[in-house]
């Protein structure tokens, strides 16, 4: 709860932030590691995602269970994973950029959400593009991180991050990373599994009046979806708004998502 109010008050740190030095040393051990082989990706993710776990048992190990020392390095851990704060105010800035009219705007915030060339888009476009990252965000960078959290402490939410964060970075469909950010990606959709399922519930919870709606997408739309759990946390938003979210360019790698697919409950042109 200590870790989580920090995020909601401070979001995450300007500078130095522990995700990014993870990023910088991952990718210079990509370096050394990268070849057109599953092998090689799964290596990288096991000593990358194994370090952290380590580090997490170590720090638990060094603090004891029930100590005062123990809640604040839980505490810590946590407000780093999380990014429930910073995806809010980014969101929230494309707004800002919408209600101007002012569409140049929520392009260039929108490289922050969404893996999408933001030129040529419509006002539409772009809003569809915030609710999908903010749906599929939801679900990495607040619900699945928590619940790992719970159930592993200090090592279940270094090694969640650790996991997302790989998947970002090679778990991508291109000639580079095809073969190896295979297991990257896998993992990902393990470990987001718990997450992206108390995301839905947690909007049917957030908006009761408009719960069956929601579920009604969740169980129709979801499996339509690229991905595994990216799939349930769209239906549900977009069931809840009534709305349809068209994937016209994936935020996924390309490849996964079929043409204008279509998530949610179309009310109304447009």
């Amino acid at each position: 709860m200590l870790g989580f109010a920090a995020d909601r008050l401070l979001g995450d740190p300007q500078r130095g932030h522990p995700v990014a030095v993870f990023g910088t040393v991952a990718g210079r051990l990509e370096s050394h590691l990268h070849a057109d082989s599953r092998a090689r990706g799964t290596l990288h993710v096991s000593l990358l995602v194994g370090g952290c776990v380590a580090l997490g048992w170590g720090v638990e190990r060094v603090t004891g269970g029930r100590s005062c020392a123990h809640t604040l390095v839980t505490a810590l851990a946590t407000w780093t994973v999380l990014g429930g704060r910073s995806l809010e105010q980014e969101a929230l800035a494309v707004h800002a950029f919408l209600a101007a009219d002012d569409l140049p705007g929520p392009g260039s915030r929108l490289t922050h959400l969404a893996g999408r060339d933001p030129r040529n888009l419509s006002a539409a476009e772009v809003a569809r593009a915030v609710v999908e990252s903010v749906a599929e965000n939801t679900s990495d960078a607040v619900t699945a991180p928590l619940a790992w959290g719970a159930v592993a402490g200090v090592p279940g939410l270094l090694a969640h991050r650790a996991v997302n964060t790989l998947d970002a970075m090679v778990g991508h469909h291109n000639t580079r990373y095809e073969r190896f950010g295979w297991a990257a990606a896998r993992l990902d959709d393990v470990m987001n599994l718990p997450g992206s399922r108390l995301a839905g519930l947690a909007v049917l919870a957030a908006a009761p009046r408009r719960a069956g709606l929601a579920w009604r997408a969740w169980r129709r739309d979801a499996r339509g979806h690229p991905s595994p759990n990216g799939g349930v946390v769209e239906a549900a938003f977009a069931g809840s708004l009534g709305i349809t979210l068209r994937r016209h360019q994936p935020l996924r790698p390309p490849g996964r998502a079929p043409p204008d697919h279509g998530i949610g409950t179309q009310r109304g042109p447009g």
